[in-house]
């Protein structure tokens, strides 16, 4: 195992900047999602880890080791991808073994390291079988092991459920944190997907832009985002984000029909904030300032679609065995402390 330390790295395609000088410390045996939007620069950054893109300046260290020339055989990662680039003449085991084959390791070490990566992944049964009678998540589970078997001191994943459907998207969630935790090993994870970064990360890094956004526990994130984008992004269902004016130490939301006073340091009378709410922490009670506009009855939750009257949408969560219906007119109560607030121009959190 070996951490993995950039210092400074930049990426650039001619003229065109993809990432601005990111900084980042992953530590040995950590699991690290990076997660952002299509198009913010986490599967370049994974690239470059692995050698598989041309570091423009900047440094890449993994352990004590400076691998920013370094081939990306000489690196000590492996990388599972989106698809599982399976041989289909071979099977399980062979598919497993391939990487070792050719480079020459004797079969009785082969065959050693390919049982217990196939242990660990309880792969066993499916050993003898061709990739063509496995279901997606056992290939999947198959390209893992393939990695595992190189013994790396990093594993990568670029997005690797992706192809996969719901349901087995959930387990294989599971066996991904299983494996984490039973191996040890530096992980770095590339999603879109926040649900899967929450469920998975010891750390996020939150991209966007090519620039690091915010580095943080999922729920440290969650509980306490540096800025707008953060904000919304982590969660889900998103934060819900309303126009506030402050007015007499206090923030006036006439779209919502509230007039709250956060415990933060409020800006001058008049100046316009962004307010963000949480579903989860706000309630609908009596009213006549927002209309239900849908419904959606999940079973224990449901998730109440709401149009303010500047038309606006928010979204809010509901439980319990009484819960709005399409058509109510309803109005919004919710804990002054649960409120966050963001600088209308920048996005930047005011705390």
């Amino acid at each position: 195992m070996a951490g993995v330390q950039l210092t400074d790295v930049i990426k650039r395609y001619g003229e065109t900047q993809v990432i601005h000088g990111v900084d980042l410390g992953i530590e040995e045996g950590e699991f690290c999602v990076f997660v952002g939007p299509s198009g913010c620069g986490k599967s370049t950054l994974l690239r470059m880890i692995a050698g598989l893109e041309e570091t423009t300046a900047g440094k890449i260290e993994i352990g004590a080791r400076d691998v920013t020339r370094e081939d990306p055989a000489q690196r000590g990662v492996a990388m599972v991808f989106q698809t599982y680039a399976l041989y289909p003449h071979m099977t399980v085991g062979e598919n497993m073994g391939f990487g070792l084959k050719m480079n020459g390791h004797p079969k009785s070490e082969i065959d050693a390291k390919v049982g217990e990566a196939s242990r660990v992944l309880k792969l066993d049964p499916y050993l003898k079988r061709k990739p063509a009678a496995l279901s997606g998540g056992q290939r999947q589970r198959v390209a893992i092991g393939r990695a595992i078997v190189r013994g790396p001191e990093v594993f990568l994943f670029d997005e690797p459920l992706s192809n996969l459907d719901a349901e087995l998207r959930v387990e294989m969630r599971v066996e991904i944190a299983r494996l984490h935790k039973e191996i040890g090993a530096t992980m770095i994870y590339v999603t879109h997907d926040q649900v899967e970064a929450m469920t998975m990360a010891d750390k996020i890094v939150v991209l966007r832009d090519g620039r690091i956004e915010q580095v943080g526990a999922p729920l440290e994130l969650y509980r306490d985002p540096d800025n707008r984008f953060v904000a919304g992004f982590i969660g889900s269902p998103s934060m819900n984000f309303v126009t506030g004016t402050v007015r007499g130490g206090a923030v006036e939301m006439p779209s919502v029909g509230l007039t709250l006073t956060p415990p933060v340091a409020l800006p001058p009378d008049g100046t316009e904030v962004v307010v963000g709410l949480r579903p989860e922490h706000l309630e609908i009670g009596p009213g006549d300032v927002l209309g239900v506009e849908l419904t959606e009855a999940l079973g224990g939750v449901s998730y109440a679609y709401l149009t303010a009257s500047d038309g606006e949408r928010l979204i809010v969560e509901e439980r319990g065995d009484v819960r709005s219906s399409e058509g109510d007119r309803v109005g919004l109560s919710i804990d002054p402390a649960r409120l966050m607030l963001f600088d209308a121009g920048s996005g930047a959190r005011l705390r």
